[in-house]
């Protein structure tokens, strides 16, 4: 694996907010953030030569152009650009599983729409073995809600599903809590077992100790954690609700959200049903780590 933060670029006015996002985590690991921009242009010879070489120049601009508006922001940050041809997918994948993050744009429907995540991105997200950041676009006035909604404090949020192992998942937390010194906050969601749906009509405490239990099992498996990063604030939300729309709501004001991805599927590679909803309608960034 290289020592490298990699950001995929494409022509649209988001990829610069993926961008800028990226020269900060590069920033702030003290690694060289790596600008990747992918063609799958067919090199035949029914491909007038002119227009080939007009489409790289274009290409070459749009990393140039970049990589100098990052370094410009970031003084002292070291950036390599790379034009690669070949499928999206494949070779973002590939640069991907090289590289300690990459990050992704998308393109924007609003704050409260959330993301519009494409094809590329999604197939990027379900194969790859790294993290990839989702960022979308850089909207006006979204900063200063995002402030608001958070108090002026924002913080890290993290879903966190306690009955699976998921160390990668929380390192990745911890660690960026850690590294941007912003607060932590881990979301548990639980439900009901089907048996206790007819009991909690009649007695709406029925399922406390479901709940209580759940609260035991975060704590537990949060305690290695909070040893090994004393100097992170976290703190805990366990709550019976669905837990995509938690996620999606605890996303107002936050910095960033982090949600895990199993890579032991047996249909082989996806991305999961809440993590799919969580990074289409989160408001903040969402960092998606595989584990498992």
């Amino acid at each position: 694996m290289k020592r490298q933060v990699t950001v995929g670029l494409d022509q649209t006015t988001h990829a610069l907010a993926a961008a800028r996002w990226a020269a900060r985590e590069a920033t702030l690991r003290d690694v060289p953030l790596h600008l990747l921009h992918t063609e799958d242009w067919p090199l035949t010879s029914e491909i007038p030569q002119p227009f080939i070489q007009s489409l790289v120049e274009r290409c070459e601009a749009l990393l140039q152009d970049t990589a100098g508006q990052v370094r410009r922001d970031n003084p002292g940050l070291e950036v390599t650009t790379e034009l690669a041809q070949g499928g999206a997918i494949q070779v973002l994948t590939r640069v991907a599983d090289e590289s300690v993050v990459t990050v992704l744009g998308s393109r924007g429907l609003g704050t409260l729409a959330g993301f519009l995540i494409g094809s590329v991105s999604l197939g990027v997200v379900a194969k790859t073995l790294s993290p990839v950041v989702l960022v979308r676009p850089e909207e006006s006035g979204a900063a200063s809600l995002a402030e608001e909604a958070s108090d002026g404090h924002p913080e890290i949020v993290l879903g966190l599903d306690v009955s699976h192992p998921c160390d990668p998942l929380l390192a990745f937390a911890f660690e960026q809590a850690a590294r941007r010194d912003t607060a932590l906050r881990v979301v548990h969601s639980w439900s009901l077992p089907a048996m206790y749906t007819h009991a909690a009509i009649l007695d709406p405490n029925v399922g406390s100790g479901v709940g209580q239990h759940a609260a035991s099992e975060l704590t537990e498996m949060l305690s290695p954690w909070r040893e090994k990063f004393p100097q992170v604030d976290v703190s805990e939300t366990v709550v019976m609700a669905p837990p995509a729309s938690e996620l999606v709501q605890a996303s107002q004001g936050a910095e960033l959200v982090v949600v895990g991805r199993r890579r032991s599927r047996p249909l082989g590679p996806h991305i999961g049903h809440v993590t799919h909803a969580v990074i289409h309608h989160s408001s903040a960034p969402v960092a998606v780590i595989p584990y498992g």
